[in-house]
């Protein structure tokens, strides 16, 4: 009994000074955007609702970023029309927190009990963590969505799915009427041949697109004729935030960005992330389809601003899940382990915005794109697990490691299934913009 009260006092201690640590490094590392997204919203909201004009032909003044998302997200952001600034403030920091916890929680509370970890120090030392990343930094400080939408995703693909729930979708298709860019997953669940789902998903999405249509014509018809189509609203493709493809390509020339270079480079990544899709589907390893599709969404998306990054997330959750179930001392550990730590040491650094203003030559190429290399590795070094049992199952019994103790374990292990365990499981398969 004593000795449990001492372990418990020192995980509080330990809780305690990551956070003050957290707090102190927040204080000097963090920049302040005066929740500029959550103003865009806020301001065009109050501009349709009250002065009845239209809400995307409002602009932030003195900028030239208004309100780009479908109007089914303005019919769900609505009631912010009504709230004083404060409130709205309180009700967006809130609902990341909230949202990201449980998704936290979902991905982490597994590998606490198979690893024998105090589950609530485990999930609270998860979220300091998460407090000093910065796309979740930037998420918070611009008052953006992108929690908010990667739970609606996990719900489907980490709750929904595996328990082979009929409304299996619905989630990813209200994502994807929010914002476009989460229908990559419908895409997803196509090329994992879960065409129930996606069929949910995509029904989803249009049920709700016409609901906005038929709520706010006027908008609708502008949205989709006209503002969607005006990348002027969204920022420069060139800007050390973009840290996609579409970046990259676009610093290694700014006045004349090679489109066909881009598209391969879309077309060969998307290959490979169908591929590795499969792959994990085909032993139920569906939350690393999850952290696959959000590699790849902010490698092929045009314009990936550095908050679109906590996408990423449970991919370096995940990278930390197939350590603990490596043989212990063995290299794969450490290899798996140093991946997760230096992706998210270099995605806490800001280190991109040393290239701000001039990211030419090969230091500028490599550093620069910086973000756009930790995608790239996720999406090719990312493991999947053929011993994890679904998130939504009990996922707590010893897991069967890919290969035996000692064994060395080299970068292309790191990407191995366990394919004597597949074999006997395939029968399971059937400035940053202003509002991006």
């Amino acid at each position: 009994m004593a000795q449990g009260a001492r372990r418990t006092t020192g995980q509080v201690v330990a809780v305690v000074a990551l956070a003050v640590a957290v707090t102190a490094f927040l204080s000097v590392a963090a920049v302040r955007h005066g929740f500029f997204d959550l103003k865009v919203y806020y301001g065009a909201l109050h501009f349709w609702v009250h002065d009845h004009g239209e809400i995307y032909d409002y602009l932030k003044p003195g900028t030239q970023y208004g309100f780009t998302y479908p109007p089914f997200a303005a019919l769900v952001m609505l009631p912010m029309a009504y709230l004083p600034w404060p409130v709205a403030i309180s009700v967006s920091v809130a609902a990341t927190v909230v949202v990201s916890a449980v998704l936290v929680w979902w991905l982490l509370d597994p590998v606490a009990r198979r690893a024998g970890w105090t589950r609530w120090f485990t999930l609270a030392v998860a979220l300091c963590l998460a407090a000093a990343f910065e796309p979740m930094r930037e998420t918070v400080n611009f008052g953006q969505v992108n929690m908010l939408l990667l739970f609606l995703v996990a719900v489907d693909l980490l709750r929904l799915l595996p328990a082979g729930n009929r409304w299996a979708g619905v989630g990813i298709g209200l994502a994807t009427a929010i914002k476009l860019t989460p229908g990559v997953f419908i895409v997803y669940l196509l090329v994992t041949r879960r065409f129930r789902a996606a069929g949910t998903a995509v029904a989803a999405a249009a049920a709700a697109t016409l609901l906005a249509a038929g709520l706010f014509p006027d908008a609708a018809r502008e949205f989709w004729t006209s503002a969607l189509w005006n990348t002027d609203r969204v920022g420069e493709l060139a800007f050390v935030s973009n840290q996609s493809l579409r970046g990259v390509v676009a610093r290694l020339n700014p006045e004349h960005p090679s489109t066909l270079a881009w598209l391969v480079l879309v077309l060969l990544t998307l290959v490979v992330w169908a591929w590795r899709c499969r792959a994990a589907v085909a032993v139920g390893d569906e939350a690393t389809g999850l952290a696959l599709t959000g590699a790849v969404m902010c490698l092929v998306s045009p314009v990936t601003w550095v908050h679109h990054l906590v996408w990423l997330i449970p991919a370096l959750i995940l990278l930390v899940d197939n350590a603990v179930a490596a043989p212990a001392g063995g290299l794969r550990r450490w290899l798996l382990l140093a991946l997760a730590v230096v992706g998210y040491a270099l995605l806490c650094s800001r280190i991109v915005w040393a290239w701000e203003k001039d990211f030419t030559g090969v230091g500028g190429f490599l550093g620069s794109n910086t973000y756009v290399w930790i995608s790239l590795a996720l999406l090719v070094l990312l493991p999947v697990r053929a011993w994890a049992a679904p998130v939504g199952g009990r996922g707590d019994g010893p897991p069967r490691p890919l290969g035996s103790a000692g064994e060395p374990a080299g970068v292309a292990q790191l990407v191995e299934v366990d394919r004597g365990s597949a074999a006997g499981q395939r029968h399971r398969v059937a400035g940053p913009s202003a509002v991006g």
